[in-house]
């Protein structure tokens, strides 16, 4: 077979292996605390992110870990005030409570329907729900720069909140969006250098909304298992999947801790073995702006949503600049295409305005809402074919 095919035939678990037993090195991560299980560990109190050139290392550093690293990063305490975890939180299980009225069953890719509780399109269910935890939530820095770390501006925020109740059984080992959520069949049509660069496209996240020891079943991960050539091939192979069972880890996490993973990590969330611990996560699943999210997110409905309470905090001195910026890259679409262009012309240069660069702008001249959302509206119609 051509080198431009990859087949499910050359699956070979010595090959995976050989990936998952590099050592990783402390010492190639200069601001990382430790490194724990083959996993790097950032302490969010020994980073200086509001220094431009600490943050531009600390995104390389990322960057590097994601991709030629382990694979996957853990930021203790990104969340130092938790508060606005306990905010998202109850925010979120109101949203729960409210969908199980509707008795709709939330399937989950990966585990069985229903046996846990899933939300859905949780960044604008929460916009909806509580403008001011929203703002909070999503000004935080770490979210911001682990998206630009992999995929650059410009980036598409969705999340998903996922909880796993005592007795939850574990998901199978997986990679994930775009081509971990196809067929081998499927995946198989796509040359081997889409295997490669489709990871490029997607971030993958996760917020820890409560304690998260062993017996929860926090995320099982196999580090380094990203270099796999022929991952998106395998992770249905029971030869691959009993390796990652011997091989995986798990790292304990806390209230407002946050890790980044590769899609193409092959990971799985664990088994919840406690009796007591309701286990939350927000996860997080940033793409490209070159790319295509897998969810449809009402991004001019979060804008006019939000819009009050950034104006009021940026107004008041309570959200820095920088903070703001975070939150409008994690809510409006900063990517200007596709558009029409007979009707959503370039203006003072070779793209047309973008939704993130009109909220920009609404806040820099203090728009009133009535003209925010007459500008937003007019600016959808322009794109329509």
């Amino acid at each position: 077979m051509s080198a431009y095919w990859l087949d499910e035939s050359q699956v070979r678990v010595a090959d995976l292996a050989l990936m998952c037993e590099q050592v990783t090195q402390i010492a190639d991560y200069p601001h990382a605390s430790r490194v724990e299980r083959n996993l790097v560990i950032y302490d969010i109190g020994s980073l200086n992110l509001s220094d431009p050139s600490e943050t531009q290392e600390v995104s390389a550093e990322w960057f590097t870990a994601l991709d030629s690293g382990p694979g996957v990063i853990a930021i203790k305490g990104a969340f130092a005030d938790t508060s606005t975890i306990d905010a998202a939180t109850t925010v979120f299980e109101s949203i729960i409570d409210g969908e199980k009225i509707d008795n709709t069953t939330k399937g989950d890719h990966f585990g069985k329907p229903g046996a846990n509780a899933r939300i859905w399109n949780a960044q604008e269910k929460l916009a909806r729900a509580n403008p001011d935890v929203y703002a909070a939530y999503y000004s935080n820095r770490v979210l911001a720069l682990g998206s630009l770390a992999w995929l650059g501006p410009n980036y598409q925020m969705t999340s998903q909140v996922n909880v796993v109740y005592p007795g939850g059984k574990p998901q199978e080992p997986h990679r994930d969006y775009h081509l971990g959520f196809m067929s081998i069949e499927q995946a198989q049509r796509y040359p081997r250098h889409i295997h490669q660069s489709s990871r490029y496209y997607t971030l993958q996240g996760a917020v820890a909304h409560c304690d998260m020891p062993v017996e929860s079943g926090p995320t099982m991960l196999l580090p380094h298992s990203q270099k796999y050539s022929h991952g998106y091939l395998a992770w249905q192979n029971q030869g691959i999947k009993d390796y990652f069972s011997a091989h995986m880890i798990q790292l304990p996490l806390e209230k407002g801790d946050v890790i980044f993973f590769n899609p193409a990590l092959i990971h799985g969330a664990g088994e919840n073995k406690s009796t007591d611990i309701v286990r939350m996560a927000n996860l997080l699943q940033v793409s490209s702006a070159f790319g295509r999210a897998m969810e449809t997110v009402d991004r001019t409905d979060i804008c006019l949503r939000v819009y009050a309470t950034l104006r009021n905090l940026g107004n008041s001195g309570n959200l820095t600049p920088i903070q703001i910026a975070d939150v409008i890259a994690a809510t409006a679409e900063g990517y200007p295409f596709p558009t029409n262009l007979d009707s959503d012309q370039p203006v003072n240069g070779m793209v047309p305005l973008s939704q993130a660069e009109l909220l920009r702008q609404a806040l820099t001249q203090d728009w009133p809402q009535p003209q925010l959302r007459s500008q937003l509206l007019a600016q959808n119609d322009r794109r329509k074919a």
